[in-house]
């Protein structure tokens, strides 16, 4: 069995004893590798403001909106947080958790953990890009900062893929790393969200060779943009039901 112990996130301390090379140095890309999903809980912890109750939350929506016999998706599940929120809350019967993931180091610790968990809703691990996963009889759809890391020209079709498989009645979660149109605003968020992470304990050399090394990995939006895609999308109505900084999460319903 996997080792699931947490570690700490040093990895853009020292960047060669996490296995990246040195993004100021012009040399690495940020990806999720074994590297990575071994430290994963404490980096999300220390790098998104408010991820915790996103995930708790997520959980919550999932008790409310889940149908009996129906699916739950759970896009980009990373070690299985959101999955495991929603796997504690469901109470309708035969229902089943697709948890979708495109690394498989991220998916082999994933089931280590889910394996602990005592819950009784199944729940299948699917490793692929969450652009060529079919959607259906879905109630719950939940892409927790996930989109950001599908190129910008393919984020219209999943979302719409996403719509179809819903069936009436059924939310989308969409949580998002966003940027503002106003250029001080924007600004004014990403020292917050960088004084967010000195808070943490990172370093402004980690800060800046983490930046350097995802500036081209993760691609954000503005929410105005994200509202769009989604009425585009179909979706009859969505709001922002939490923000922190720029990350904010939206729901969108069927």
């Amino acid at each position: 069995m996997t080792d699931v112990t947490d570690s700490r996130d040093n990895i853009y301390a020292n960047p060669a004893a996490g296995g990246h090379a040195d993004p100021l140095a012009g040399t690495g890309l940020f990806s999720f590798d074994e590297s990575v999903a071994r430290v994963f809980p404490d980096m999300i912890r220390r790098s998104v403001p408010g991820y915790s109750t996103i995930v708790s939350m997520t959980g919550l929506l999932a008790g409310r909106y889940a149908k009996p016999g129906s699916k739950l998706y759970d896009l980009g599940c990373s070690l299985g947080a959101s999955s495991l929120a929603m796997r504690q809350n469901i109470r309708q019967t035969d229902c089943r958790i697709i948890g979708v993931d495109n690394s498989a180091a991220m998916l082999d610790r994933c089931r280590s953990i889910i394996d602990t968990d005592t819950h009784h809703t199944p729940v299948d691990l699917v490793c692929g890009n969450l652009q060529d996963i079919a959607i259906d009889n879905a109630s719950v759809v939940v892409l927790n900062f996930t989109l950001q890391f599908v190129p910008r020209e393919q984020r219209d079709e999943v979302l719409g893929r996403i719509y179809r498989g819903l069936l009436p009645g059924g939310i989308m979660v969409l949580s998002e790393k966003v940027t503002f149109e106003d250029p001080h605003l924007d600004e004014l968020n990403i020292d917050l969200h960088h004084q967010f992470k000195r808070a943490n304990g990172y370093s402004d050399l980690e800060i800046a060779r983490k930046r350097n090394a995802i500036e081209n990995v993760l691609l954000p939006e503005t929410l105005a943009h994200h509202r769009k895609r989604i009425a585009e999308a179909g979706f009859s109505s969505c709001d922002v039901w939490f923000q922190c900084f720029n990350f904010a999460s939206l729901i969108a319903l069927k």
